[in-house]
């Protein structure tokens, strides 16, 4: 069906624009054109007081819609997650996981291969190949060291699922780094006790990003600027959780100013479980039963709007964050912006910051 949507501001992760409407066909972007010129074949949409943005995008998030995704695999999690993230206003994500056994990894490599649905991006894999000196909240026990030949295993069995990666970067050899390059895996530097050479090492090896900054890594020190001070200093990505809790709002703000566009927001969130990462609800987070912070409690427009009242940003900056430069990081060329020819995926936001919706190739979901 060929629609126009109208009444909406529009920011196309480049421009805000008023008074034009929006172009759809067969899930595709036709393109803008005033309001006052949509021709008469098209079903009119109206949305008036919401503005329509690039459909969100979060590369790492290990549950929603109540479910946490590693306490046990399925087509039915998989797409209760989707559902539950579709309706706080992300169209698209990397079903992530935390260090664990490898049946777990290779469960939810076949749920995701086996069940296509048009949010799930893939699998982040968060470990199991990090530093347990840097573990947070991930088991001990599952933690590894990169070998080259397990990693060629799990990445043959995974079947092209696998799209980014974090590792310690300190652990990590040459020719593993280049493995996971060579098969089209996004490699982020992050629970990490690297120093900064070990981190530049890193980078200059491949490494394009690094995750969550500033948790679960070696400390920023005037004197000894560690892993940080690595993702400052290279011309890497790095995500960051805007929920003002992993990290301070003024430690947000100072990041921005130093990496600009290099900068990507993530929720990290996860649900509540009683499984191998027994995630409790406090409040505002979550932490395992020893007091250990976990994951986070927003979704990712909420983590766009606290950008905008906490930490100084324009709110067309805070949803490129969200949108333009975790598409640019995975090379996506479809999805990430409003521009004719991508996919017709947006997130609706009321005046207030609030998700209003979204479409997902055309399919309007609230």
């Amino acid at each position: 069906m060929m629609l126009a949507l109208t009444q909406a501001r529009i920011f196309t992760g480049k421009d805000m624009i008023t008074g034009e409407a929006i172009l759809l066909d067969n899930g595709r972007i036709l393109g803008l054109v005033s309001e006052n010129s949509i021709p008469s074949d098209y079903y009119i949409i109206h949305h008036p007081g919401m503005t329509i943005v690039p459909g969100l995008l979060d590369l790492q998030i290990y549950g929603g819609g109540g479910v946490l995704f590693s306490d046990a695999p399925s087509s039915a999690a998989l797409y209760q997650m989707a559902a539950g993230l579709l309706k706080s206003g992300t169209t698209g994500f990397l079903i992530t996981l935390a260090t664990n056994r490898l049946e777990v990894f290779e469960a939810a490599m076949d749920i995701v291969h086996d069940n296509p649905h048009p949010a799930v991006l893939g699998l982040h894999l968060e470990g199991p190949y990090i530093n347990p000196v840097k573990r947070g909240a991930h088991i001990l026990d599952c933690i590894r060291k990169p070998a080259l030949k397990e990693v060629e295993a799990l990445l043959k069995r995974a079947k092209g699922t696998v799209k980014m990666m974090t590792l310690a970067p300190e652990l990590a050899s040459p020719d593993v780094i280049q493995l996971l390059l060579d098969n089209g895996v996004v490699i982020s530097a992050g629970h990490s006790n690297a120093t900064f050479a070990e981190g530049m090492a890193g980078f200059n090896a491949g490494i394009q990003t690094a995750t969550h900054l500033f948790n679960a890594m070696s400390p920023f020190h005037h004197r000894d600027v560690g892993l940080p001070g690595a993702v400052y200093q290279s011309h890497a990505f790095a995500s960051i959780i805007p929920d003002g809790i992993h990290v301070s709002y003024e430690t947000l703000a100072i990041s921005k100013k130093v990496m600009g566009e290099r900068l990507f927001l993530i929720t990290d969130a996860v649900e509540k479980s009683e499984g191998a990462y027994p995630h409790i609800r406090q409040q505002d987070r979550f932490a395992l039963p020893d007091g250990t912070l976990s994951g986070s409690a927003i979704s990712l427009v909420e983590g766009v709007r606290n950008c905008v009242q906490h930490a100084g940003l324009t709110f067309e900056e805070a949803v490129r964050m969200a949108t333009v430069y975790p598409a640019k990081l995975m090379g996506y060329t479809d999805i990430g912006a409003i521009r004719s020819g991508y996919r017709a995926n947006f997130t609706l936001i009321d005046a207030d910051g609030n998700a209003g919706g979204v479409y997902i190739d055309g399919q309007f979901h609230q």
